[in-house]
């Protein structure tokens, strides 16, 4: 009975914290998106960012174009990911596309420097995907698409998938905006955002990657839901304890800064007593990172090859 009511308690509490990230990220995210960027016609990508450009054509509420936009891919990620891994997505995203359009009543717009405009709305957006992001949701969007994508062509690092989504939907509102100005401005929201987000859930070290060492009694359990979770591979080193003399496994894995709070959140899940070291990994290279540089081709390879 004890157990079963910290449990409770214990789930309750996160419940809590969910929302109170939730509600303050969506309000960020809000302003971002109905005070500085789309008043402005500025499109920083993504679904949002082609919500504004729908907005601008056809008068549509933002936050309204947003949840309907995302239904697809909401769909999509249900039958490939699973409801449970993208149930706080889903409420993230409705939350948020509600907030955009109360926030757009409520609030006044700010109109004045375009460069106070971009950056405040990068600090904004940022702040309030973090939030989200700390909480393990996400806003839908890039993010999920490029996660969906990647399950198509896994030889295509997301970092690259979410850039190209996202450089489609800026060019996009270029033409529809008719200024490369706004597009130019999108790129620094961007920028900004992404600073903040790294700042905010990583500090201030922008290395590429995070290495993690999970020593574990049921390892045999954590790589298997890293694996079909995460779709990360993990590597297993036979070690020996110096102090026990026991033998042990210890996990080698390796994860984008973005997936380190939802790894370890997944190895306290299964194992509330895991050992996990966390690391800066400078560069990886390999398949769902760099990719390996590939030598040059000349001219007469192209044509041999060709010939075959």
């Amino acid at each position: 009975m004890v157990i079963a009511s910290q449990k409770k308690h214990s789930t309750s509490v996160q419940i809590f914290y969910d929302a109170v990230c939730f509600t303050l990220g969506s309000i960020l995210y809000g302003c971002s998106v109905s005070v500085f960027s789309e008043p402005n016609q500025i499109a920083p990508g993504g679904v949002t960012g082609l919500s504004i450009v729908l907005n601008s054509l056809f008068y549509t509420p933002v936050g309204t174009m947003v949840l309907i936009l995302n239904i697809p891919l909401m769909i999509w990620a249900v039958i490939e990911l699973g409801y449970k891994l993208v149930a706080k997505t889903i409420f993230a995203i409705i939350l948020t596309s509600i907030v955009i359009d109360l926030i757009a009543i409520l609030v006044p717009p700010y109109q004045g420097d375009k460069m106070l405009v971009a950056i405040f709305a990068g600090v904004t957006e940022g702040a309030g995907l973090a939030l989200i992001f700390i909480r393990g949701g996400t806003t839908g969007g890039t993010d999920t698409a490029a996660r969906l994508l990647g399950k198509r062509f896994p030889h295509v690092s997301m970092g690259r998938l979410m850039m190209l989504i996202d450089f489609t939907v800026v060019l996009i509102a270029a033409f529809a905006f008719q200024s490369i100005e706004s597009a130019m401005y999108a790129v620094i929201v961007i920028f900004v955002a992404t600073q903040i987000i790294d700042a905010m859930l990583y500090g201030t070290d922008v290395g590429t990657g995070k290495l993690l060492f999970i020593i574990s009694r049921k390892s045999n359990d954590v790589a298997d839901a890293i694996i079909h979770k995460l779709s990360r591979g993990v590597t297993i080193l036979k070690s020996r304890g110096a102090y026990t003399g026991s033998d042990n496994e210890v996990l080698l894995c390796a994860v984008r800064k973005y997936e380190v709070y939802r790894l370890t959140q997944l190895v306290r899940e299964i194992d509330n007593k895991a050992f996990i070291i966390i690391g800066d990994a400078g560069q990886i290279n390999g398949e769902g990172f760099k990719e390996n540089a590939q030598e040059e081709k000349t001219l007469r390879d192209i044509i041999k090859k060709r010939k075959k």
